[in-house]
């Protein structure tokens, strides 16, 4: 069965709202990346938006707050009233499919489900009564 997870968007201060969580929750950073980071991506942006956050992710009590920066450069609207999304970890790609697939049916596309720099398949969407999906399978490691 899918995990949900809750993820929010930023205006570059992802950095800050998630050190604030994580001094409440405790814990450590299972993930902390920055747009610098990402291949292809640091040439194009302010230096601002290059220590933004592209992922971070705090497990709490068996589930895991997400977020990241939102880049107006790239055409990113700004983070209000859409600073969230709903985040589906699946247990298999085929399970991935299947909640994309479904959740998104008559609504609006805005990343396909496809393969990851990062180790995972991920797509994302806004499902027909505006709601906002993440939907991610973590591919094994080894």
């Amino acid at each position: 069965m899918a995990t949900i997870n809750p993820y929010l968007n930023f205006n570059l201060e992802a950095e800050a709202a998630f050190t604030f969580y994580k001094s409440v929750f405790g814990g450590e950073f299972s993930t902390f990346q920055r747009f610098k980071e990402v291949p292809g991506m640091g040439d194009n942006l302010s230096d601002a938006e290059k220590e933004g956050l592209m992922h971070v992710a705090l497990p709490i009590e068996g589930s895991v707050l997400m977020g990241s920066d939102v880049l107006p450069s790239r055409g990113h609207p700004k983070a209000e009233g859409n600073n969230f999304y709903i985040s589906l970890q699946a247990d298999s790609k085929e399970e991935a499919d299947k909640l994309f697939n479904g959740l998104s049916a008559g609504g609006t596309v805005e990343m396909p489900l496809q393969d990851t720099f990062w180790n995972a398949y991920f797509g994302m969407f806004q499902d027909k009564f505006g709601v906002r999906w993440m939907i991610n399978y973590d591919y094994p490691q080894g």
